[in-house]
């Protein structure tokens, strides 16, 4: 095996949507390889054509079998390992494809939404020593039985954090179509401010808020093998961010990003008896039904009744009422109401572990702008509420300019 520092690169599909450029990322990896790096590379499917095959399928079924999706979703990476290894071999560089099943990322066989369980790296290595640049397909294995499973949303970043703690190695870029993580979302925020280094912790908060740059499951590896994650874009050479331990962090703002999020549903349900086990049984349905269940919030009223709130995906919405409505036969709730233009604004930070007051000085924020808070759930480094959808971009500039713009 050869001696040179391995570094992991993935590129998503915008990187890769054209001809064009799948060269200049060619390019960019020939750079690396002329600095004496061992580069292995994770490719994402070219531009939209994960989209495409799905409507293709959605074209012939309704409700096309989960197998045979995973199959028909994993052909779009292998395009783009062949394509980028011909632009390499084009430029003069070495290099070889390898399609998930080839270089035997082994996954739990859950269809669409499969965990890694291993990656044999034997292949890999020899390509190395042989001075390849590796290319593998992103966001595919294979189960024990080698039926082809993806990995779910995010699986390429998953699969290039997977592939570096495998490989032993601290350098994991992520290239996509923006230059870092953001102080918030630039579409809401007209100058929101790059951050230089953010913790695992921070991004994977917030990730589950709403912000798209890097998928929680890939953050998550990387927390569990200690992987430095270097977001950057694939458009520029400038520096991205860079997610890290926080003890490793040169800069430690006690706000590091506001998000706004639109994609959830309130559901209360209203008056129930306030003894054990009644919670327990209702979210445990919940949960058994695979859905997922953000902020909770429950009241005691008179007359030993309860209130609990709670809010879960718009997507799960109907299924959530249907299961209260069922489940309401044994706990006798006067009302179950649902509530859609919700939006959950949320500000994040590592610094409010040492800082005091910021909760307060949110709430006040918003209160100035008459804008009424109808959930609050808090953890050691996020705080996050519950108002209207109408007050989303309201709230999320005016947090972002006392937190963020004035630090």
């Amino acid at each position: 095996m050869s001696e040179k520092k391995i570094i992991v690169q993935k590129y998503g599909g915008t990187s890769v949507k054209n001809p064009e450029r799948i060269k200049a990322v060619a390019e960019r990896i020939k750079r690396y390889k002329d600095k004496g790096y061992s580069v292995v590379v994770v490719v994402s499917a070219m531009g939209k054509t994960t989209d495409e095959l799905i409507v293709l399928a959605a074209e012939l079924s309704k409700n096309p079998s989960k197998r045979e999706m995973d199959m028909l979703l994993s052909t779009g990476e292998q395009v783009s390992i062949a394509l980028l290894a011909i632009a390499l071999h084009e430029i003069g560089v070495d290099a070889i494809s390898y399609t998930g099943s080839q270089v035997r990322v082994l996954t739990d066989g859950n269809f669409s939404n499969a965990k890694i369980a291993g990656i044999s790296t034997d292949r890999i290595h020899r390509s190395l020593a042989e001075g390849k640049v590796v290319i593998v397909a992103g966001f595919q294995g294979i189960d024990e039985d080698e039926n082809i499973v993806t990995l779910g949303r995010g699986g390429s970043d998953t699969s290039a954090v997977a592939l570096a703690a495998v490989l032993k190695t601290r350098d994991c870029e992520i290239y996509t179509d923006v230059d870092g993580v953001y102080t918030a979302d630039p579409r809401v925020i007209k100058s929101p401010k790059k951050l230089k280094e953010i913790s695992y912790d921070e991004m994977l908060e917030l990730a589950r808020l709403g912000a798209g740059v890097l998928h929680s499951r890939s953050v998550e590896f990387a927390k569990k093998f200690n992987i430095k994650l270097h977001v950057r874009s694939s458009f520029s050479d400038a520096e991205g961010t860079i997610v890290m331990p926080t003890e490793e962090m040169m800069e430690k703002f006690v706000i590091s990003g506001i998000t706004s999020k639109q994609d959830e549903a309130k559901i209360t349900v209203r008056d129930i008896p306030d003894k054990p086990g009644i919670a327990a049984k209702l979210f445990n349905e919940l949960g058994t039904q695979k859905i997922y269940v953000n902020m909770i919030v429950q009241s005691t009223g008179h007359d030993n009744r309860a209130s609990i709130s709670f809010t879960v995906k718009k997507d799960d919405l109907k299924r959530t009422i249907d299961i209260c409505n069922t489940m309401n036969k044994d706990f006798g709730a006067t009302a179950i109401e649902f509530k859609e233009d919700i939006a959950i604004v949320s500000a994040v930070g590592v610094g409010m572990q040492s800082s005091y007051g910021v909760a307060g000085k949110m709430f006040s924020i918003l209160s100035e702008q008459n804008i009424n808070i109808e959930m609050i759930s808090t953890s050691e480094i996020g705080i996050s509420c519950v108002i209207d959808a109408i007050y989303a971009e309201l709230a999320a500039k005016v947090l972002h300019k006392t937190f963020i713009e004035a630090q």
